[in-house]
């Protein structure tokens, strides 16, 4: 099967037979085998419904996931990505901003110019403005921490990867938004990107809201620090715990020796414990061994850890 169409959906029931008809459409004019997965993630609509009268109309075409309650785009993406069969995996969003006519040109960049993955880029957004500045920023950042540098647009709906990629990433969360860094961290190197045409909501409304840059960015910190130090936290909690355990160690014994210099001089000193130094030299040296005791800590919890030799093996001879 040459491709897999991925499509993870929240209450779309309307935008759904027109979305399909238009995956038909260019899939039947460039003679594609294929598959299009529809991730229903506990839509309150008519969604399902609609899925199930898609998957009556094209049994071998049409397959339907159905969550219980609603989890969230990564959950449904995570399942999309196992049920996939295609050897180029695309995905999209189910409210006709993404245009199915670009998924020619992006499995072309897959299966011919050997991209591990191709994102979408909406260059030109019809979104207001409360929104295309934070992603701006939230981009900009993503770009610096996953030195992914020439990605302009991290959370677009509209990727193509190899079907390698998606078997050996694990979306969870709201990581859906660094699914490039995923792959990044897993071994696929050649990221691409490709300008593609957005379009304005045409029915319903966004489902997303302003708190989705907050959680961006603390994932974004998870995701680095699990990438960087996920198999050896020593080399950041005992570092840090030690440059501070050692800068408290110092300010003490600063502190002694100045009243120690006072008294061999004859001049005028307080007791080392009327110095406010003294006991931020005494929190630095308690936060310091503890930081280095988590560091520890994690050392042995991580050389348990099934997954601490598992690597992403290529080839072997």
């Amino acid at each position: 099967m040459d491709i897999s169409v991925v499509i993870p959906l929240y209450n779309e029931d309307e935008s759904l037979p027109e979305l399909f008809e238009w995956i038909e459409r260019v899939m039947k004019a460039h003679s594609f085998s294929h598959e299009v997965i529809f991730v229903n993630d506990g839509s309150t609509d008519r969604s399902w419904e609609v899925i199930e009268q898609l998957h009556a109309q094209a049994p071998d075409i049409v397959r339907g996931i159905k969550f219980r309650r609603n989890y969230g785009k990564s959950p449904a993406l995570y399942c999309g990505f196992a049920e996939a069969r295609g050897e180029v995996v695309i995905t999209m969003d189910a409210d006709l901003q993404d245009s199915p006519d670009e998924i020619p040109e992006l499995y072309r960049m897959i299966t011919e110019e050997g991209y591990d993955l191709v994102s979408g880029w909406k260059q030109k957004r019809y979104d207001p403005l409360s929104k295309t500045l934070p992603t701006k920023l939230f981009n900009a950042t993503a770009r610096k921490v996953s030195g992914i540098r020439n990605l302009h647009d991290f959370n677009c709906g509209l990727k193509a990867y190899r079907r390698e990629v998606v078997k050996h990433i694990e979306v969870y969360g709201e990581m859906h938004r660094y699914i490039p860094y995923l792959a990044k961290n897993a071994g696929f190197k050649k990221i691409g990107e490709k300008v593609v045409h957005h379009q304005a909501r045409k029915y319903g409304k966004t489902k997303f809201g302003l708190n989705r840059f907050v959680n961006g960015y603390l994932d974004l910190i998870t995701l680095w620090f699990l990438g960087t130090f996920g198999v050896k936290p020593m080399h950041f909690f005992g570092l840090l715990g030690s440059l501070m355990f050692i800068l408290g160690f110092i300010s003490v014994v600063i502190v002694g020796a100045s009243k120690l210099y006072c008294m061999y001089n004859g001049l005028s000193y307080r007791l080392v414990t009327e110095s406010p130094y003294f006991y931020l030299s005494l929190t630095s040296m308690i936060i310091g061994t503890q930081l280095f005791v988590a560091g520890f800590l994690g050392e042995l919890i991580s050389r348990n850890a099934p997954e601490r030799n598992n690597y992403q093996i290529e080839k072997t001879l």
